[in-house]
């Protein structure tokens, strides 16, 4: 089973998802919610976005900015089901399990974590 940091390793060498970061905004946006209050966004746009058999848009449904987690989506390519698919081997057509979610909201929550770290 890979890890959340040997994921994160592995996506880095990747120019697209290397490319996505947290800028001043994004990290002050973190700063002021706080920690909990971005994991529950994080929960909510796994569920909304990833979670059915065969998301609306997939493939277009995550934006590229406006909000930290979405950044976090693309930089952990867990965007959109195909990207899913193509990185962790999630079958397509298939419902997200309550635990799958939970694990891509803990993956996102480690990324934003990591790119917060300066701030501690």
């Amino acid at each position: 089973m890979t890890t959340r940091r040997e994921a994160l390793e592995h996506l880095r060498r990747s120019k697209f998802r290397s490319s996505f970061h947290l800028n001043e905004q994004d990290k002050a946006y973190v700063r002021e919610k706080g920690m909990d209050v971005i994991e529950s966004h994080a929960r909510d746009f796994v569920k909304e976005r990833l979670a059915d058999a065969s998301p609306k848009n997939d493939g277009r449904q995550t934006p590229m900015k406006g909000h930290p987690v979405f950044k976090a989506m693309h930089a952990c390519a867990m965007c959109c089901r195909g990207c899913m698919h193509k990185w962790y081997h999630v079958p397509l057509g298939v419902p997200l399990t309550q635990q799958d979610q939970d694990r891509i909201a803990g993956m996102l929550m480690y990324w934003i974590q990591e790119e917060m770290r300066d701030e501690k």
